[in-house]
Parts: C-alpha cells; structure tokens; sequence
C-alpha cells in the first residue's frame, strides 16, 4: 500500500512539473484581455494623448482614446456659418423625412460618422473611429471615440452609447446602408445593446441625390462640399488609405499617422451638419428656394411629385424651365409638365406644351405626338387631326402600338369619314 501511495505522490510531482513547464512556455503568448494595460510601447512610438489632445478613457470595459474639438459660432464652413446651425427651426426635419421625425431642436441632433477597417462592411470590419457631433448655443462640437487596439472596442462603443443618450435624432451621410448597420453588428458581437432604437434616422444622401443629381457628376460627400458650400480641402486623406494608416498604427504605435484620419473625420461631420443649414430647408418650403440651377429644382419638384403635390410641383417646374438647364433635361420637363397640367385637367395647356415640343428634335417628340393623337381622337373627336398626329409619331419612329393605332383610325375614316 505504502509503496503504492509514493508511486503515485512522484507521479503527481512530475505532471506538476510538466504543467508548470507548459504555462512558462505559453505565458507570454496569451491574448490579452481588454481591462488588461496595453503593452510596453515600442521605442519609436508616440502615446496618442502627447500628438492629439485628449484622454484615455477608462469604463467598466476597459480603455479607449477620446478627443473633441470645439469649431466656434463666428467659423464659417464654406457658404455656412457655424453660429446659424443653433438657429435652425424644430420643425425642419418634418418635411424631409415624410413626417417621420417631429419637432426636434437641432441640439437634439447627433451628426455621426465612422471610419472603419474597410469600405465592404461584414462582421470583420470594425469601426475604429466613431465621431459624433452636435450643436450647441458655443458653436458646433466633434467628439471622437477612438480604440487603440481591437481589445477597446467594447469601452469604445460603451461610451458611444452613454454619449449618444442626450439626441433624439441620428443624422449620417449613407448611414442607413453603412454606419448604423456596422455599428449594430459591432454591438451585437461585443454583447451589447446598439444605442439607436430611441433615436429616429434620417440619411441625409437621399435627399441631397434628390437635389443634385441631375446637375453634379456624384453626390459624394467630399464632392458636395466642395460644389455646395465652396470648401476647398488640402491634403486630406482619401477614404481608401484610412484602413491602412490605421493598421499601421496598431502594428506600430506611431500616433502621428492618426492626425489625417481623425481630421478627414472631423471634416466629414462639419460638413454634413452645414448640408442640414440646406438641404432640409429645401423641402420644408420649396415654393421658396433660391436657386441658379433649373436642375436642382427640377430635382426637388420630381419628390414633390412623389408626395401627391401635383400643383406645386407644376410651378416648381415651370421655375426650372425658366432658370434654364441643359436640353437632356429640358425636354423631359416639358413634357413632364405638360403631363402634370393634363392631370389637373389643365388641356389646353398641356396641348400647347404637346404642339411646341413636336416642332423640333428631341427626346420626348415621338411621344408628344401620341398625347395629341389622344387629345384629338377623344376630346375633340377630330379622326383626321388624331391620324396625322399619329403619322408625325410614325415618321420619327415606328413601333406596333402606332401602327395599329393609325391602323384603326385610317379604318375608321374609311368607314363613315367621321368618329363613331
């Protein structure tokens, strides 16, 4: 028995031994966690909180960078200035969002933007950087949450939800196809809730591609910046090298390469809340915007079609015809107007656009000529006016729908010389 038990005392002794060799082999491999310090910095890296000013932040999650910068009321971003940002009506989100958002104080509003480690989306990519800003009686403030490694993400979005309980309304540039979606999913893999169900939505990319589309070659955001409010930027960093520059950073810990990458951020924020100064505004009162483009308008009277707003969206029409815009959108309004006014029942001015749009070449002619065949087959009851109409059609383009309809007038002619 005795020599049984000391087998067993050296057998134990020797898998302690084993086991004690195991975790000095894996001890300095092991992940670490993220309420755990960073590691030891490398000789030529730079602490973040010495090249930008700000503060490591510490949550029940870890740790996390923060900074925020301050852009005074009297600063002007382009056309816009930061002070009349405050000023904005409660009212003006009602419009833009078909009645969805209600009366909201623009301090109530937070202007968010990523910048993330790629442009696809997926549960791979994470959002580095989350930049929030907001409106205030000092001026118009950028507060960014930045995680140093991947280990700080949870502190980092956290805190994002803390900080974004004060807003009511959400405002992102492309946000309801990328941002909102990219951060719910990191919540959802980091085991938290997304701070976005109190809030409403409103993606500012739809209504400004309402506005601009028809004029500008794009409606990116850097683009309407620079073609809407005049800002130019110097050596700002293109938005498919900031995944890079922030791998470079985790790999090397040189803060210096994050200054682009959170001004390019910054930048992008400014300028969507000084889109809010315009593009709302738009379609809260568009029988009063001043325009020098035709295009914008014609843009803004195409919604206002969609809204059933038949009537102002004839004059809104009518308004771009007369500023003038180039002839590819030219002729479509015209006929689109004239469209318009035979909806309302307005005939003779509908066939007065008709009759001036057959007269010279363009995109619309074909069909022009087949409105007026209408006009004159059914209200008028002219068979022969109707057939040469239809003819006009035909010598510009033949299809079946207007040969059997001169098929069937040149029948009824034949037949009793009048309509039946």
């Amino acid at each position: 028995m005795g020599d049984a038990l000391g087998n067993l005392a050296e057998q134990l002794a020797f898998l302690r031994q084993k086991v004690a060799g195991i975790d000095q082999k894996y001890a300095a491999a092991r992940p670490r966690l993220a309420y755990e310090a960073p590691p030891r910095l490398p000789e030529h890296a730079e602490r973040i909180e010495t090249v930008l000013s700000g503060d490591v932040v510490e949550t029940a999650f870890g740790k996390h960078f923060e900074t925020e910068k301050l852009y005074e009321r009297h600063k002007r971003h382009g056309s816009i200035s930061i002070g009349d940002l405050n000023d904005l009506p409660d009212d003006l989100l009602e419009a833009i969002s078909d009645g969805t958002i209600g009366r909201s104080h623009p301090t109530k509003w937070a202007f968010l933007d990523t910048e993330t480690t790629g442009l696809m989306g997926g549960s791979g990519t994470y959002a580095f950087l989350v930049g929030i800003g907001s409106i205030d009686a000092t001026g118009f403030r950028v507060r960014q949450f930045f995680m140093r490694d991947f280990g700080e993400e949870k502190s980092q979005l956290a805190r994002v939800s803390e900080y974004l309980a004060r807003f009511d309304v959400l405002v992102t540039y492309n946000g309801k196809t990328f941002d909102k979606p990219l951060l719910e999913t990191r919540y959802t893999m980091s085991r938290l809730r997304h701070p976005f169900a109190h809030m409403e939505h409103l993606d500012l990319l739809a209504g400004s591609r309402r506005l601009w589309k028809l004029r500008l070659e794009n409606c990116r955001l850097s683009y309407l910046e620079h073609q809407i409010l005049g800002v130019e930027r110097h050596g700002d960093l293109p938005g498919d090298l900031i995944p890079h520059y922030y791998f470079d950073f985790v790999r090397t810990q040189r803060a210096l390469s994050l200054v682009p990458i959170l001004h390019h951020n910054a930048m992008d924020i400014v300028t969507l809340a000084c889109l809010m100064a315009l593009v709302p505004q738009t379609f809260r009162d568009p029988a009063r915007v001043e325009a020098r483009h035709g295009a914008d308008l014609l843009g803004l009277a195409k919604w206002l079609v969609a809204q059933q707003r038949v009537p102002e969206a004839t004059q809104l029409m009518r308004r771009a015809v007369e500023i003038g815009m180039p002839d590819r959108l030219l002729f479509p309004a015209l006929f689109e107007i004239a469209m318009l006014e035979k909806k309302q029942g307005n005939e003779a001015a509908a066939v007065a656009l008709f009759a001036e749009l057959v007269t010279c070449k363009n995109a619309c002619r074909v069909r022009a000529y087949e409105e007026l065949a209408k006009y004159y087959e059914h209200r008028e009851k002219n068979c022969a006016m109707a057939l040469e109409m239809t003819r006009g059609a035909l010598s510009h383009e033949v299809s079946e729908g207007l040969l059997a309809r001169a098929a069937r007038l040149e029948k009824k002619m034949n037949h009793t010389g009048k309509l039946v």
